[in-house]
């Protein structure tokens, strides 16, 4: 099995056709995200992604906090130069390794958390370093210098954004070129484009990196009912996935996975083959090796014009999926 490798944004990063997401290999704030996840396991996913030519993970370090970068920091162990690694700030967290509940944009900021995430990782540097959040309280003019910067340390190559809008990415790509931009985007969810986002990122040359591809696994249809959520399951809050909503975003993943079938493949695969043949990047989480070997099979499903336009008629630009966060999530969305 064989990855193609693209172009994302047009400094120069060649990645993978699909990353993979590494957030629900450990916990955040003691809670577990998807599941309770097992550490010799999330270390053998990693392993396998690269023996299938997936080496390009994503974490944060929110994720723990610390903990993900941690652990990625064990699994590449003697192989960094194999590994195209990256990695968001933004949330705030303290000497005491507790999230604040701010958002840190400022230079000063920047600069703590690139060193925390560098001895974190155990690297000298990382390949693409994200905001994770837009703090609404410093210019993202002084933000993205102080990452500029960076880059002319050495300590980061390329520089990303995640959740903002056009107007944002304009004023941050005027200070230093922006290579990726992550959003959460699937057949679920499009809002970025109903924002003209991806317009924005077209006309500038900067890729976009979808987070949660296959709907937080809700695409993969395995969830049936609300109580197929395991209790400490963060995905049970989110109004998509809540009431009413779950059954009517239940029904459009039977219309999908019947087109699905006649192809022979999984609805997972179909969901992130959609996303690749639209010119984005997908990354995946798992923290499973069977997921992993799904997700990078899907890289080698070509599909035509009429099979998107065939998902896309079952789930219309402006169909209501439910808001992806819960109130308080939402805020930090700066579309």
């Amino acid at each position: 099995m064989s990855i193609k490798k693209v172009n994302l944004g047009s400094q120069g990063l060649v990645v993978p056709a699909i990353g993979l997401g590494c957030m629900g290999m450990t916990t955040i704030s003691g809670n577990n995200i998807y599941g309770k996840a097992d550490e010799k396991e999330s270390i053998a996913t990693i392993h396998r992604s690269l023996e299938l030519g997936g080496n390009l993970l994503d974490t944060a370090d929110m994720y723990g906090p610390l903990l993900n970068e941690r652990l990625i920091s064990k699994a590449i162990n003697g192989n960094r130069d194999k590994y195209i690694i990256a990695t968001k700030f933004g949330f705030e967290v303290n000497a005491e390794e507790q999230m604040t509940g701010k958002i840190n944009g400022t230079k000063n900021y920047v600069k703590k958390a690139v060193e925390r995430s560098l001895k974190n990782l155990g690297t000298d540097y990382i390949d693409l370093y994200y905001l994770h959040r837009l703090d609404t309280n410093t210019p993202i003019e002084e933000t993205v210098e102080a990452m500029s910067e960076l880059v002319k340390e050495g300590k980061v190559k390329y520089i990303g954004l995640s959740e903002v809008s056009s107007e944002t990415i304009k004023k941050a790509h005027a200070i230093h070129p922006i290579t990726a931009v992550q959003s959460e985007y699937s057949l679920f969810e499009r809002e970025i484009e109903e924002l003209a986002i991806l317009d924005t990122l077209k006309e500038l040359e900067i890729s976009l990196v979808a987070y949660s591809p296959i709907g937080r696994g809700f695409l993969s249809g395995e969830i049936q009912r609300p109580e197929d959520f395991a209790d400490d399951d963060f995905r049970k809050y989110f109004p998509k996935y809540t009431g009413e909503q779950f059954y009517k975003n239940l029904d459009l993943v039977k219309e999908i996975k019947k087109v699905a079938l006649e192809k022979n493949i999984t609805t997972v695969q179909l969901a992130l083959a959609w996303i690749i043949a639209k010119g984005h990047l997908p990354i995946p989480g798992t923290k499973r090796v069977k997921y992993v070997e799904e997700n990078i099979a899907s890289t080698n499903i070509s599909l035509t014009e009429e099979d998107l336009n065939r998902l896309e008629s079952i789930i219309p630009l402006g169909t209501q999926t439910g808001a992806r966060y819960d109130e308080a999530g939402m805020k930090g969305v700066n579309l």
